[in-house]
């Protein structure tokens, strides 16, 4: 009979520190997630889980290895999207071009180029511009004394936009703008410039039965700025104030 009590009394106890080992597991899931109730209920700010980060990146498995491809994340928080998906990149930048240490280092600033994000909040967006840099600090064994960290740190400021994706506007009231880069080889890269606005009416300008159906997208998304060729060095020194120019 003692044994039996006993027996039963191990069973409770045990069930007493799994209910609490669970209701501990809940409290550090609510802190991962989110940073304040006040934060949530103002902004519904949420961060997604890292496990559901690579299932959802896992459905577009293909694009998050292709170096040029560009993805944009309306909500980006502090990164755990955009993080992930540049870690993909590096990985076959590793693989294709690990090799030579001058095209590794600018296929990897073309990965963090083809990156982009909208975030409401600055605190959220200066971690994100931090995250992404140190990430590819770390790739590359570099730091600030590095044109290439500079250049990134440039980079950042353009791709990663302190706004509200839904009204498409930042956070001081201009339309949000974004950088089409490209490398075209030998350490050089092209810019343009296009209104995110307009690249979003995409769909409702080629939707058949509208009245802009007929035209090319050539003629609906015309760059706002157009800049010429830029070396790293070049874009290193715009991120000390210095303005790249206009192609004429």
């Amino acid at each position: 009979m003692q044994s039996k009590r006993a027996d039963n009394g191990r069973h409770e106890s045990k069930g007493r520190r799994n209910v609490a080992n669970e209701a501990f597991a809940r409290v550090k899931l609510d802190q991962l997630l989110i940073k304040s109730k006040k934060r949530t209920a103002d902004h519904g700010e949420v961060f997604t889980p890292p496990w559901m980060v690579e299932a959802m990146l896992n459905l577009v498995k293909d694009e998050t290895e292709r170096i040029d491809s560009r993805f944009l994340e309306p909500a980006c928080g502090s990164g755990n999207f955009l993080v992930r998906i540049l870690q993909r990149k590096f990985a076959i930048v590793e693989i294709k071009f690990g090799r030579s240490e001058f095209e590794k280092r600018h296929y990897a600033l073309l990965a963090l180029m083809c990156t982009y994000g909208i975030e409401l909040l600055m605190d959220n967006i200066a971690e994100c511009r931090a995250n992404m840099l140190e990430i590819l600090a770390e790739y590359l064994n570099i730091d600030d004394s590095d044109a290439l960290y500079r250049a990134a740190f440039y980079v950042l400021s353009q791709n990663l936009a302190h706004g509200d994706a839904l009204t498409m506007r930042m956070h001081d009231g201009p339309p949000i703008t974004f950088a089409e880069w490209g490398y075209l080889g030998k350490g050089k890269f092209q810019r343009r410039d296009f209104r995110f606005d307009v690249l979003t009416s995409s769909s409702a300008f080629s939707a058949e039965g509208s009245l802009f159906a007929h035209l090319g997208k050539h003629e609906i998304f015309t760059p706002t700025k157009t800049y010429p060729p830029m070396t790293v060095s070049e874009l290193a020194a715009a991120a000390h104030g210095g303005t790249p120019k206009e192609t004429a």
